[in-house]
């Protein structure tokens, strides 16, 4: 037992300094005020695009300032930390936790081409895992077909994190492991021994009733509860109020899939959310961005502001059951922030007011979030991702 702590403690620290090492520094030393002298066993750097160039140099800052164990991160579109979302600009987000009597084990996994296709190595084995920790570079790592073919063999993956775009473009990102910047594939922390729980929160208000599909093939539902899914899907949109009406105009519509049907009713947190691809007015069939199964559950749902709040704040409610949390990693996309909000800092307020406090709050801005829906892990969109790191 270490002396020095025998509790888990977070920090967090955020600077909109335009110069990449003084940035990283300053968040840095905001989250060593926070840990008070507790050794650093894992530690995050998120960096915004326009500190790409001087990434190298910001790692070695923060590890100058807080010694830590591991150092992953990455540079994103944005970055968050504490009770404020720089969702533009220049920005340093730092995340520093002591986590005695855990196992960390760092990882860097890569995509290469084979004959019979693609083949990903360096990712790790996942028994026993309380949180894997998922970094990934768009632009070189088939992040949507890795995580399909993890469900496949793997049973409850808990991996939380998203994709690092940087400013959107090839080349303006990067992925940051134990000190190193890399520019491809994914990076990642598997952590064993600390107790966590992972929340995605989708914003997205059900409408219509439940119905399980009768006829499909692939990604395309031809039939829903017997009937042509579009007919379905005009059948349920007939019956929104003028203002769910205008939510489905200006948001669209979206497919919700039961992952876990072994329940007796169905929640919120219960469906994951896919976007309609395409519509057939011949055949009355819909293309959906993932593939389905005769049997599966589906309900229509559509986003909006006031539902992603109130989702929000309920699944944090529900996962932390009265537990009192250390700190928090978010990972937010791109199009929620004040693209879906009316005010500012939103998704780092609500989560801050959840604890308690947002000083030990830390994360970016996705171009795509992953997290756990049903048990398993998948890529979304417009979601906040979460991992709530126990206090006791």
């Amino acid at each position: 037992m270490r002396p020095e702590t025998l509790t888990r403690r977070v920090g967090a620290g955020l600077s909109d300094s335009t110069g990449a090492t003084e940035a990283a520094g300053e968040a840095a030393r905001e989250a060593r005020a926070a840990l008070g002298a507790a050794p650093v066993d894992l530690a995050f750097l998120f960096l915004s695009g326009e500190h790409r160039s001087g990434a190298e140099e910001a790692l070695a800052e923060v590890g100058r300032e807080l010694a830590p164990a591991h150092l992953l991160g990455c540079v994103a579109q944005g970055v968050v930390a504490r009770d404020t979302e720089l969702e533009t600009g220049p920005g340093a987000a730092v995340w520093a936790a002591s986590l005695p009597e855990a196992e960390i084990e760092t990882f860097h996994s890569v995509a290469l081409n084979t004959d019979d296709g693609v083949a990903v190595s360096g990712f790790p084995i996942l028994e026993g895992a309380d949180l894997v920790t998922f970094f990934v570079d768009p632009f070189t790592f088939p992040a949507a077909g890795f995580l399909s073919k993890l469900n496949e063999e793997e049973d409850g993956a808990p991996l939380v994190g998203g994709l690092a775009a940087g400013t959107g473009e090839p080349d303006t990102q990067a992925l940051f492991l134990d000190g190193e910047v890399l520019t491809e594939g994914a990076v990642g922390a598997v952590l064993r021994g600390v107790p966590v729980r992972t929340v995605v929160s989708q914003g997205c208000a059900p409408i219509g009733r439940d119905a399980v599909i009768t006829s499909a093939e692939g990604n395309v539902v031809f039939e829903l509860a017997g009937e042509p899914a579009l007919e379905r899907l005009k059948t349920d949109l007939g019956t929104l109020s003028d203002e769910e009406q205008q939510l489905a105009a200006s948001g669209g519509v979206l497919a919700g899939l039961v992952i876990d049907e072994n329940r007796s009713e169905y929640r919120r947190g219960d469906y994951l959310m896919r976007g309609l691809l395409g519509i057939d007015e011949d055949t009355g069939a819909l293309a959906l961005g993932e593939p389905v199964r005769v049997g599966q559950t589906l309900r229509f749902h559509v986003r909006d502001a006031r539902t992603a709040d109130e989702d929000l704040r309920q699944n944090l409610s529900g996962a932390l059951d009265g537990d009192q949390v250390a700190g928090a990693l978010l990972f937010t996309c791109n199009g929620r922030g004040t693209n879906m909000f009316p005010e500012r800092d939103h998704d780092a307020r609500a989560v801050g007011e959840a604890l308690n406090s947002g000083d030990a709050l830390a994360g970016f801005f996705c171009a795509g979030e992953i997290g756990p829906v049903g048990g398993k892990p998948f890529l979304h969109g417009f979601t906040a991702t979460l991992a709530l790191f126990l206090q006791g």
